[in-house]
């Protein structure tokens, strides 16, 4: 009898799988980078003794060999905000689909010294690809200037490149903003993202383009910082005044914030004001009142992207495509008392 690797101490070996298994240790390879010629039951009975033995292929090893190290790269920006987090997961699924590993690096801030030292770190890790999740006009700036020969692909920078996959940001503020004039309100404010947001400029463009198309006054955007504290501020502040029937917010987290003071000021949502979020996260459901907002769907955009980027990868060529969001109407919209 054999002693197990546990009782050895060493780490079970492809020569160990291929000898469990009855094959060569040239096949345990073939099924390791799933090659086509490889039967089904062979792969099979290949597959069970890795697992039984929990065999891990040596990563080092296997780079040496190919001469590939079958890592993505992922540069994020706010990878605390919803979308970012969101498309950051649906990636990491999608790549370990593929039987490729992927290495996220946080920007540590927004100046260009800070964009080349993400960049930078994952260059060194020796990536296959990037993936940008950084939707600020200067990251884009700092990419092009470092000429990265690398195939990328770009999140949510709403055609800024060649390489753009995004979420239509346009048409979904349209909706949002369709949906209220349809209502019946004619006077919307809108809270805004940040400055240099590629995706706030975007969301604020539609806002606008919207009231033009249907002869509705605007009204200047207010730039806020994605957060909820921002809406609640920001909603006091407007409150003030009260000449609104409905706010578009930029996203659900100010919306939330927003809701907050005008109930906390004693008026209602929506008999008194109407409010419309975008992202439609998770708990946007669960607002009070359910939150009426535009839903991105994250996890397509980031298998999407892995199908993108490997297809650049191996030279197969494939076009970009933009997602159209969808509005979900709640209880936080509804014809205005007046």
């Amino acid at each position: 009898m054999v002693a197990s690797d546990a009782q050895t101490g060493r780490a079970p070996s492809i020569r160990d799988v291929a000898r469990l298994a009855g094959v060569s240790h040239q096949t345990v390879s073939r099924v390791l980078n799933n090659h086509p010629s490889i039967r089904v039951e062979t792969k099979a009975r290949v597959q069970q003794v890795m697992d039984d033995l929990q065999y891990r292929p040596n990563r080092a090893a296997r780079v040496l060999v190919t001469s590939r190290t079958r890592t993505i790269g992922v540069l994020a920006a706010a990878a605390t905000q919803y979308g970012p987090a969101s498309s950051i997961q649906a990636l990491e699924k999608a790549a370990r689909a593929e039987g490729y590993f992927v290495n996220t690096t946080n920007l540590d801030g927004t100046d260009r010294a800070s964009i080349e030292r993400g960049l930078n770190h994952l260059l060194d890790q020796a990536v296959e690809g990037l993936v940008v999740i950084a939707p600020q006009v200067r990251v884009f700036e700092t990419f092009h200037d470092m000429n990265i020969s690398l195939p990328f692909v770009t999140l949510q920078s709403t055609g800024t490149t060649e390489h753009a996959l995004s979420v239509d940001q346009i048409s979904g503020a349209r909706l949002a903003t369709r949906h209220l004039i349809e209502l019946g309100h004619r006077s919307i404010y809108h809270l805004a993202g940040p400055q240099d947001w590629i995706e706030a400029e975007a969301r604020m463009h539609g806002f606008l383009t919207e009231l033009s198309a249907n002869d509705v006054p605007a009204t200047a955007p207010i730039l806020g910082d994605w957060t909820a504290e921002f809406g609640y501020y920001a909603g006091r502040e407007l409150l003030r005044v009260r000449d609104f029937t409905a706010i578009f917010s930029s996203n659900d987290q100010m919306a939330l914030g927003l809701i907050h003071a005008i109930r906390e000021s004693g008026l209602d949502v929506p008999r008194d004001v109407s409010v419309v979020g975008f992202d439609d996260i998770p708990e946007a459901a669960h607002f009070w009142p359910p939150l009426t907002t535009v839903q991105q769907d994250f996890g397509e955009l980031g298998r999407r992207a892995i199908a993108l980027l490997l297809g650049n990868i191996d030279d197969q060529g494939a076009s970009p495509a933009t997602l159209v969001p969808d509005l979900i109407v709640r209880k936080s919209t509804a014809r205005p008392a007046f």
